[in-house]
């Protein structure tokens, strides 16, 4: 992605840039996915060129060897900026922006690896880089405690409470107008790099980063069902409830009809729009054994895995459960 980039913070990122990058690159993943799935090979094809050699570029020139930080490329003057590209709050200027991110550490700089992970793609960018900037985002925007931190903005956090702040400058370089809402702290965007770090391993950094907010909305402090944000309810907190599918491993493809969880014990609700039910995950000496109900709707399952083991499912392969219905499976160790 380069040029004039709107996003989420409600200003235009201009030149390439980790969180513009990601989304794209997922995007060419989903869509390569979707055409292996439909037959359409020439453009999987093309999608995986142009997403191999996307992910090579960031990863050569956007990574600075702890995180990933934009390139503040400025549009040319006279440059023709195509009509809703910009909003209204982006910068007024664009061959001298505003609002940009440059050295800066993004709290959500990851969002579309975060995304990838739940959509069971894979990764999009070097695995190493990934998990070495999901600890810096937790070095670098990390707060035991706000007393003394100047946020000129919306206070969503304060005094004892700790939090992810929205981008910090580690390195210095911090733009004269930076970023807007680079002081605030927003579960939402918590939420992305907290749970991202529950999928890449850092299990102990990510369930902090989760106490942490719901130390501040315990019921006491904030209401516990409204994690506010831009307005009270804000939906981007209900990437919460993307812990639940990184700590128990679910996913389920309906193309192939293969359902998976973590290889660990454990009881773990599942549900895939047309049915839902329980799958709990036990461990002897020989391996696992996994038995999954159907509490609700049909199902049409032909394989579980379990971490890296895969079993098949008993019967033709075009058969769907109903509620009621139980199977069970064992895998090796």
């Amino acid at each position: 992605m380069e040029g004039c980039q709107h996003n989420t913070l409600d200003v235009e990122y201009y030149g390439p840039n980790p969180l513009m990058a990601g989304w794209y690159l997922g995007a060419l993943r989903a869509a390569e996915s979707m055409a292996s799935a439909v037959g359409d090979d020439p453009f999987a094809q093309r999608c995986r060129e142009l997403a191999d050699r996307g992910s090579a570029w960031v990863d050569g020139h956007l990574f600075n060897g702890a995180y990933y930080e934009q390139i503040i490329e400025p549009a040319e003057p006279g440059e023709q900026i195509a009509d809703g590209l910009r909003s209204d709050m982006g910068a007024s200027d664009p061959t001298d922006p505003d609002y940009q991110v440059g050295s800066g550490c993004l709290v959500d700089q990851l969002a579309g690896q975060f995304v990838a992970h739940v959509c069971g793609l894979e990764h999009l960018l070097d695995p190493e880089h990934v998990r070495t900037t999901l600890a810096s985002i937790y070095r670098y925007n990390h707060r035991d405690e706000l007393y003394g931190h100047f946020n000129h903005m919306r206070s969503f956090a304060l005094s004892d409470e700790s939090a992810l702040l929205m981008c910090t400058w580690p390195r210095g370089g911090r733009p004269d107008v930076p970023v807007p809402y680079a002081n605030e702290v927003m579960t939402g965007f918590e939420y992305t790099a907290a749970i991202h770090m529950l999928y890449e391993g850092l299990t102990e950094l990510g369930l902090r980063s989760i106490a942490d907010i719901r130390a501040r909305y315990d019921g006491e402090r904030r209401n516990p069902f409204n994690e506010a944000e831009c307005g009270h309810h804000y939906a981007r907190a209900m990437a919460s409830w993307a812990a639940v599918l990184a700590l128990s491993g679910f996913r389920y493809s309906g193309v192939s009809g293969e359902m998976a969880f973590a290889a660990r014990p454990g009881n773990h609700f599942w549900s895939t729009g047309y049915a839902w039910g329980r799958c709990a995950v036990s461990r002897d000496r020989s391996g696992f054994t996994a038995r999954l109900d159907v509490l609700h709707g049909d199902l049409r399952l032909t394989h579980l895995r379990l971490g890296e083991r895969v079993a098949a499912i008993p019967g033709e392969e075009a058969d769907v459960l109903t509620a009621g219905d139980s199977v069970t499976v064992a895998v090796a160790e």
